[in-house]
């Protein structure tokens, strides 16, 4: 089986495939991405963080704002208040960096207040908005560039649990707010993680309008895609992608804490308008 059969195999399980793919290395790269969660007792490399923020400030951005920061911690007892904060995930204590993503707005008001300007464009969603985005394409490039390194990653929304017990340990001014974090590590080979199959492009594409029209047969094709994932993985998980779905949005008991994420951004500054 060629490289980009094993690909899209692994990508897409047996469900529809692409007919037609164009392929390099890079796209290989890509394809290949799996979260990893456990990593060799070694340090990184000098010079990988550094080339990760430069692989993280080429993205684009929204009028150039830049409105993200990072920030980056090792020191091994902060990790291990971050982890009971996120859930009392081990793998960030094990990881040896771990990067804290911030929708950022507080630099764009110091530098208007500095020059007395009015920066009231800050109190609507639509900054915080770019915020998230600013982060979110900085971060995924970051990635990109570790795992091109031979590093492996794996993203932690559960540091949203926490808003304002991580601003205050990160000790972020108002306006700023931690999206996610990112574990980097060596991945540990006694450890193996796959590919883990994602949503038929029928699911996901639509052509020049939304269509849900072949919705329901491409969620049971995935259904069927990540029940053998899980059985060839041997994880003891019972149901399927819906049932897993379905159950997450079905109410704020299932949000961990974040049903009160609107509470908290207000609480740290941001306007909400």
């Amino acid at each position: 089986m060629s490289s980009i059969e094993t690909a899209l195999r692994q990508r897409y399980g047996a469900a529809d495939q692409p007919g037609a793919i164009i392929w390099n290395g890079t796209l290989e790269l890509l394809l290949s991405h799996r979260s990893v969660r456990a990593y060799r007792d070694e340090p990184l490399p000098t010079g990988t963080l550094e080339t990760m923020i430069a692989a993280a400030q080429s993205p684009a951005s929204s009028s150039n704002l830049q409105a993200w920061s990072v920030v980056a911690v090792e020191e091994q007892a902060r990790k291990e208040r971050l982890a009971e904060l996120a859930g009392g995930q081990g793998f960030i204590r094990r990881a040896p960096l771990f990067l804290l993503w911030i929708a950022d707005l507080s630099r764009l008001a110091r530098i208007a207040a500095q020059r007395g300007l009015d920066h009231e464009g800050l109190d609507y969603t639509e900054l915080l908005v770019v915020g998230i985005i600013d982060a979110t394409l900085a971060a995924q490039n970051a990635v990109i560039a570790a795992e091109s390194l031979g590093l492996g990653t794996v993203y932690v929304g559960a540091i949203r649990n926490h808003p304002l017990e991580v601003a205050a340990e990160l000790h972020l001014p108002t306006r700023a707010v931690a999206v996610f974090g990112l574990c980097v590590g060596w991945p540990d080979p006694d450890k193996p993680t796959a590919v883990k199959p994602r949503l038929p492009q029928a699911a996901v594409l639509h052509r020049e309008t939304y269509s849900s029209a072949n919705e329901a047969a491409a969620v049971a094709q995935y259904n069927t895609a990540m029940r053998n994932f899980y059985a060839e993985q041997q994880m003891r998980v019972e149901g399927d992608w819906t049932d897993h779905s379905t159950k997450r949005v079905a109410g704020p008991q299932n949000l961990s804490g974040r049903d009160k994420l609107r509470d908290a951004l207000q609480q740290l500054g941001f306007g909400m308008r």
